[in-house]
């Protein structure tokens, strides 16, 4: 059940703007208080620490998560795609926004669910909970009982949310740029433009529940997943009811014996084999919350579809072809998988290429190893440093291609993931039997 504390959902374009404009002055206000403060102990004050405060921090994730929608969900984005881009602080800012945001009002929330099914919408459940088990960026889950006695689990998105994403994209990668934290030359346009995209898709439940219906019939012969059914007929454009599935969050994993945890990253990690090599289509959002785990039946719950992504066969095969030439540890072939994906499609000096290399390889580490121990590993911050290194030092503000954008900020999330769980996993082997035999 969601603990945070219910606020209505500022729907028009106006009042979105004025939040963003109000938090832009409050942040600046914090901002002098404590350049003065820093003057009046003698040090002199720099930008980044004047802005990055924690008073700061919770003002901006406290705003973006009331406003919900693309403002909240591109600070989540950016805390995974530009996280080698960021100063440290602002990703760590923007990855509190990962955390559920604010349900909206109980009124709000009637008047759109009448808006939605009708006067005499509660004619078709028992009894449905107004208390919402989730909130996030772009709506909530509620609990409710079909009038079959059916257990249903209702997602219900956020008035006006569809009509405010491109503003609000807009409006947060200004705030930032004003900010002074992001470099000049960063070239955030193909991000912003494909967070756009994406975030209309997501706003669409009944795409969403088209990738649903995809994913249980990829899936439909493979006991080790639990998907919930999808109730077309109480179902509208802002509104996907499913069956509800029961589980326990990702984090109370660790509560549970190593073995259970490494065959849960071991599932995943198929999964996300199988997404790209198999079914060409991956649920790119590595939010833990869309996942749980059902200790009765030993499943692994999937339950969030509105990120997904088709992926070209082109670009399945580069990947296929990347990742024999990471377990080769064959550079030619690596060079050739890059360009296939879609990296070095514009003018790139032979040292900038060469770091970029050196980067992807870094990437491949846990391939090298018979087991990975994922909670000893410094991967993440060694790959960062490297980002930095090529960003700042090389001059070279690399955005990926956007399909491996989203791939990857899949696989960060995993990692993320099998590293909070402290999970060991033998990703070589794993990957073997999706990649053409290695002589």
């Amino acid at each position: 059940m969601s603990t945070a504390k219910s606020s209505k959902v500022p729907t028009s374009r106006l009042a979105r703007f004025g939040s963003l404009a109000s938090l832009a002055g409050r942040v600046a206000g914090g901002m002098l208080a404590e350049g003065a403060r820093q003057l009046a102990q003698g040090q002199k004050p720099g930008l980044q620490q004047m802005l990055l405060t924690p008073a700061n921090a919770q003002r901006v994730t406290s705003q973006l998560a009331q406003m919900r929608g693309a403002a909240m969900k591109l600070g989540q984005l950016l805390s995974m795609d530009a996280g080698d881009l960021l100063p440290p602080a602002l990703s760590a800012i923007l990855a509190q926004l990962r955390a559920n945001g604010s349900p909206m009002l109980p009124a709000q929330l009637a008047t759109l669910l009448q808006q939605q099914w009708g006067k005499d919408w509660q004619r078709n459940f028992s009894t449905f909970s107004f208390a919402p088990m989730a909130a996030a960026s772009i709506g909530q889950v509620h609990q409710a009982h079909h009038d079959n006695g059916e257990l249903l689990a209702v997602k219900i998105q956020y008035p006006s949310i569809s009509a405010s994403i491109d503003s609000d994209v807009d409006n947060v990668a200004t705030l930032l740029r004003i900010s002074g934290l992001l470099p000049e030359g960063i070239a955030l346009e193909p991000m912003l433009l494909e967070a756009k995209q994406q975030l209309h898709k997501e706003a669409d439940y009944q795409q969403e529940a088209a990738y649903l219906q995809r994913y249980r019939q990829h899936l439909a012969d493979d006991n080790n997943f639990l998907l919930p059914k999808f109730y077309s007929e109480l179902s509208t454009q802002q509104i996907m009811t499913m069956s509800f599935v029961d589980g326990v969050p990702m984090d109370d994993l660790l509560q549970q014996p190593q073995a259970l945890r490494d065959r849960v990253m071991s599932l995943l990690f198929v999964l996300l084999f199988k997404e790209i090599f198999q079914f060409r289509l991956v649920q790119t959002d590595p939010n833990f919350a869309n996942y749980r785990f059902n200790l009765q039946t030993n499943q692994l719950v999937l339950f969030d579809f509105g990120a997904c992504r088709d992926y070209a066969a082109s670009v399945s095969d580069g990947y296929r072809l990347l990742f024999q030439a990471l377990l080769q540890q064959n550079t030619d072939l690596q060079l050739q998988a890059l360009q296939q994906i879609g990296y070095f499609s514009t003018a790139i000096k032979p040292e900038q290429q060469q770091a970029v290399m050196a980067l992807v390889s870094l990437a491949g580490e846990p391939l090298q190893q018979d087991s990975y121990d994922f909670a000893s590993s410094d991967l993440p911050s060694r790959m960062r440093d490297a980002g930095m290194q090529l960003s700042m030092q090389l001059q070279y503000w690399h955005t990926p291609p956007v399909d491996a954008l989203f791939l990857h900020r899949k696989m960060a999330g995993l990692f993320l993931l099998a590293k909070t769980l402290k999970a060991k996993v033998p990703i070589r082997a794993l990957l073997l039997p999706f990649i053409p035999k290695i002589i």
